[in-house]
Parts: structure tokens; C-alpha cells; sequence
């Protein structure tokens, strides 16, 4: 399937957090990619029969919800849905009474959330594994679909080029990281005040040194998509932001992916969006239902990837 090489990686997850591939090395990030490839070719594997995956959201899903709960079904294990709204936790119930609680319960937990404080206190006070789902500064598993369907699509990461255009949040927090932890070059384009956490690029590029990868920032989107394998955008208002809805969209005038944008990239490059998309907004319809585009590809390989992870995570 690639030129990646991949030395065996014995049961390094087991009983470990998923909160952000920070955590995680270069050859950990690489099993967790091949072993959702292979997923992908052998979807049931009863290997968590028994197990039981507490999944709590305080942020709507689609892709997060169905994937994980579909996940462990074929996995052989249960998932249980807990909005906020279900749990003593909304109505004030501490992080830690909440974790050592499904700590006796379950098996893991899966959490959606707002601050990434709150899943890094989760984790700290529960005895069982914490996978982030989603938080404002991170998107593990969807960095870990995103290496997953380039590898697909390009072979290899080596010479692979990732162009990002838009907000610097959670996902390209997540995704940058991923870049730089498989020695891939990316670059973000950004209006001036919408870039990456200035401490989450530090712990890029102290990865970076390590890797090889060049991560760097631009303002201008023409300039990041020269030479891209790989053209990548996200909505320009996340939850919790629609409050700037209207200054967003002034901010990022003149960053959505068209087809004049994307004709500056490779002739064979891709488009990838970790959805739900804006079109007419962050991008065009022409461009996300076209033939470049690789969105769908995309969204189902959270299932197969999250399984892997699931698999190591809970059955090393």
C-alpha cells in the first residue's frame, strides 16, 4: 500500500490516552495508519467482545458518534451515548467524581467537549483509557483519518505536501502535528489573527527538528497551494463561535478553495475537508463535489482508523 516503513509495534497503546498525537511517535501514529488500513479490508473483528466504550458529547456530532458507536459494534463491544444533558456532570457534578465513577463502568471513555483542560483532567483522575474526540485545540482522530486517507491517495507521505487554508483551529492544530510526526511538509494560510496557537507550533516544530517535516504559516492562500499534493479546508465559524459568524466571514474573504485555487496545486492533488462543509463559503461546490475531491473517502476512514486505535488501545 505504501513506502512507509512500518517496524511492529507491540502493544504500546494498551491501556494508554488518546488526547493529542503529541503523545504519540512517529512509529506509533504509523502502526495505528496500517492497522486501520487493514481494518478497513477485515471490518468485523471481535476482539473487544464484552468491552464497553462510554462515549459523553457536549458538542453535536455526526462523524464522531456514528463512527465510534459503529466502531465498537463491529468490534464486538458496546458504545453508550452520554450527552451532557444525560450526565450528573451538567448539572454540576465534578470531572473527577465523573471519571472515577464510569472508571468502574466501562472500559474507556470518549469524550467531545469544549477546553481540552477538561479532557486532560478527565483523564488524570480516570483508571481506564480517555480518547479526546474532540476538544478547541485538538482533532486526534481526525488527524489520524487525515494520514490514513493521504496515504491512500499520494502512497507515501515522503516529497508529500499538505496545503491548509483557513482557521488555525483544533483540526489544523491536529492536522499540522500529524504532518510533522510522519515527516510530511505542510503549510497553513491564514488571515491575519486566525493562525495556530503560537504554543501548539512551538511543540511543532520541536517535532519538526526531530522529523525533518517543514510546518510553516503564511497569510496567503496562493502561496501555500504551490506545488500541494494535498488541499485541505475547514467551516471558518466552529461551534461556539457563531457569535462571529459575520466577522469571520470578512476576515476570510478571499481564502475559499475554488477551482482557481486549486489549479495552482498539483494537477493531481486532492481535496480533503474533515466536514460538516459551508459550500459557497470555505469552499466551493465545484471543488468538494468533484472529481479532486476525497471528503467521503475521508469521513469513512474515521471508522476504520478509530478502530485500530480502539483495538490497540483496549486489546493491545
Amino acid at each position: 500500500m505504501s513506502s512507509v516503513k512500518l517496524a511492529r509495534v507491540e502493544s504500546s497503546f494498551f491501556g494508554r490516552d488518546c488526547l493529542t498525537l503529541l503523545d504519540y511517535t512517529t512509529e506509533e501514529i504509523l502502526h495505528i495508519i496500517h492497522e486501520g488500513i487493514e481494518m478497513k479490508k477485515n471490518p468485523i473483528q471481535p476482539v473487544l467482545s464484552g468491552k464497553i466504550l462510554a462515549m459523553i458529547f457536549e458538542k453535536s456530532s455526526t462523524r464522531t458518534r456514528v463512527s465510534f458507536e459503529a466502531g465498537m459494534q463491529q468490534l464486538g463491544g458496546n458504545a453508550l451515548f452520554l450527552s451532557s444533558q444525560d450526565l450528573q456532570l451538567g448539572r454540576g457534578e465534578s470531572i473527577a467524581d465523573t471519571a472515577k465513577v464510569l472508571s468502574g463502568y466501562v472500559d474507556a471513555i470518549m469524550i467531545r467537549t469544549f477546553q481540552h483542560e477538561k479532557v486532560e483532567e478527565l483523564a488524570r483522575h480516570a483508571s481506564i483509557p480517555v480518547i479526546n474526540g474532540l476538544t478547541d485545540t485538538y482533532h486526534p482522530c481526525q488527524a489520524l483519518a487525515d494520514l490514513m486517507t493521504i496515504l491512500q491517495l499520494k502512497k507515501t507521505y515522503k516529497g508529500t505536501k499538505v496545503a491548509y487554508i483557513g482557521d488555525g483551529n483544533n483540526v489544523a492544530h491536529s492536522l499540522l502535528i500529524a504532518c510533522a510526526k510522519v515527516g510530511m511538509d505542510a503549510v497553513i494560510a491564514h488571515p491575519e489573527g486566525y493562525g495556530p496557537d503560537p504554543e501548539v507550533m512551538k511543540k511543532i516544530q520541536q517535532v519538526c527538528k526531530q522529523t525533518g517535516a517543514a510546518v510553516t504559516a503564511v497569510t496567503n492562500p496562493a502561496e501555500a497551494v504551490q506545488g500541494a499534493d494535498i488541499v485541505y479546508s475547514d467551516v471558518w465559524t466552529s461551534m461556539g463561535q457563531e457569535e462571529e459568524n459575520e466577522i469571520r466571514l470578512a476576515a476570510f474573504d478571499g481564502y475559499q478553495i475554488n477551482s482557481k485555487l486549486m489549479a495552482g496545486a498539483k494537477a493531481d492533488s486532492s481535496f480533503l475537508h474533515c466536514l460538516p462543509a459551508h459550500r459557497g463559503e470555505e469552499v466551493t461546490a465545484e471543488v468538494i463535489d468533484g472529481s479532486q475531491s476525497a471528503v467521503f473517502l475521508q469521513a469513512e476512514n474515521r471508522l476504520h482508523v478509530q478502530k485500530a486505535l480502539l483495538k490497540e488501545i483496549l486489546a493491545g
